[in-house]
């Protein structure tokens, strides 16, 4: 069984995000008592994982994809991973915000696969 490009993109830039989103903001949890710099050199070691993930994630996804339609995925899936990462790890609140920035995403979804 032969998984589609399109899938096989989508569930490398999950993995991708989850990665980049510890890189972006994971230090400032667990590594806020430390300097700067040390944050630097850990999510830099993290994001070298992102991006094993995520280079290939675009080349395989644009063989079936435009650019911005490769670009629109992407932040549904930032956004689908960074929630739950606010809400969760971080011990942020929810907020219906989050609903509404879902909302104007699927408009941006729509708007640009649909032609």
């Amino acid at each position: 069984m032969t998984l589609s490009p399109v899938l096989v993109c989508v569930l490398l830039l999950v993995a991708s995000n989850v990665f980049m989103t510890f890189a972006w903001y994971g230090h400032l949890k667990t590594l806020a008592d430390r300097p700067w710099y040390v944050a630097v050199v850990a999510s830099w070691g993290i994001a070298f994982f992102e991006y094993i993930l995520m280079v290939p994630a675009n080349r395989i996804g644009f063989q079936r994809l435009t650019l911005p339609e490769l670009k629109i995925i992407q932040e549904v899936i930032t956004l689908s991973v960074f929630v739950p990462f606010s809400v969760f790890v971080m011990k942020q609140g929810f907020k219906l915000d989050f609903l509404w920035a879902g909302l104007c995403l699927l408009g941006a979804v729509y708007f640009t696969f649909r032609s």
